[in-house]
């Protein structure tokens, strides 16, 4: 269940009760009369049902609330109701699959966002993966893997294709392609330090490296492992269990991939900064496919599922039924 807490202009507060009270999966509705003061109006809370959600969020903002006044929305750990129950029951579909696309477009842009935080843990990643190549190290890049941020902008980048959002989808493209060749550049920066130092040389760079050498090998299965990634990777985004997500980033071999780009053109290794761009592009290209195929999948999904539950019940998918009635339908 998700908790929905609302500041609604005085005059908005009946049409807005109206529809929770008439949405599927809605229950313990409350009102408290003048109770916000910035911005003025009426304090409004309700639980709702994860799989309903999205479709009474939407109109929720149709009628202008997250404009006029606020609209948040928090998950219930644990709630004790047979009314919470009666709702869940009536909502179609399962939670675990619901997919609330405000939250995801409000998620993605943060993470989305070219930050410095961003840029930093980018290139931390970018520069660990170098010293995992330099030491032939499976661990090194592992853990270069599991720091890397980039998720975030090439999510933001699949759920603007989808939703249309161009201004995420700009916003995505521009922490990628700022990103990437900032980390880099600051990469080789770091290998030239560590060359003064003794610690880098190009002797060490040409040696075999048995442990790391798919990295700047791209094969066919370096598009199927990012695919697949990019769908789990989704899957963790939309169904909230992020745990899954440092499975998808010790999968694809995006960070690495740069930084043995970033060490090849500073050693004067052309052909194989090329093939290393080349297994980034594969990987990056693997994820936004896979991930975009699969946020259109659940958008075509769950419309199909409400229009056959709406069906079931002898309604139009517009007017749907009230909370009792649905629920009584369901049993």
């Amino acid at each position: 269940m998700l908790h929905l807490r609302l500041i609604v202009p005085t005059d908005l507060t009946d049409e807005v009760t109206k529809r929770i009270s008439a949405a599927v999966g809605a229950t313990h509705l409350t009102v408290i009369k003048g109770a916000a003061l910035d911005p003025v109006g009426d304090l409004v809370t309700a639980d709702v049902a994860r799989e309903a959600a999205d479709t009474l969020l939407a109109e929720l903002r149709a009628l202008g609330i997250d404009q006029s006044g606020s609209i948040s929305a928090d998950s219930v750990d644990l709630l004790l109701s047979s009314r919470a129950d009666a709702a869940e029951e009536a909502a179609p579909g399962d939670g675990a699959d619901a997919v609330l696309w405000a939250s995801m477009t409000e998620l993605t842009h943060e993470e989305s966002t070219l930050s410095v935080t961003y840029i930093a843990f980018l290139t931390l990643a970018t520069m660990l993966a170098a010293y995992g190549v330099m030491l032939d190290s499976a661990i090194l890049i592992v853990g270069a893997m599991a720091v890397g941020p980039e998720f975030g902008p090439l999510a933001g980048f699949c759920t603007g294709l989808i939703q249309r959002q161009h201004r995420l989808i700009l916003r995505s493209s521009t922490a990628l392609l700022v990103g990437f060749p900032a980390a880099m550049a600051a990469t080789g920066a770091f290998s030239a330090l560590m060359d003064v130092l003794g610690l880098f040389s190009h002797a060490r760079f040409d040696a075999p490296h048995p442990a790391t050498q798919f990295i700047w090998q791209p094969t066919a299965d370096s598009f199927v492992v990012a695919f697949l990634a990019g769908i789990a990777g989704m899957l963790s985004l939309t169904s909230a269990k992020s745990g899954a997500l440092v499975g998808v980033a010790i999968s694809v071999t995006t960070v690495p991939a740069a930084a043995d780009a970033a060490l090849a053109l500073s050693y004067g290794a052309w052909h194989e900064a090329l093939t290393s761009s080349w297994q980034l592009a594969l990987n990056l290209a693997g994820i936004i496919v896979a991930g975009s195929l699969t946020l259109l999948a659940q958008k075509l999904f769950w419309a199909r599922r409400t229009d056959r539950d709406a069906i079931s019940r002898g309604r139009p998918t517009e007017e749907p039924l009230s909370q009792p009635e649905a629920a009584q339908e369901r049993r």
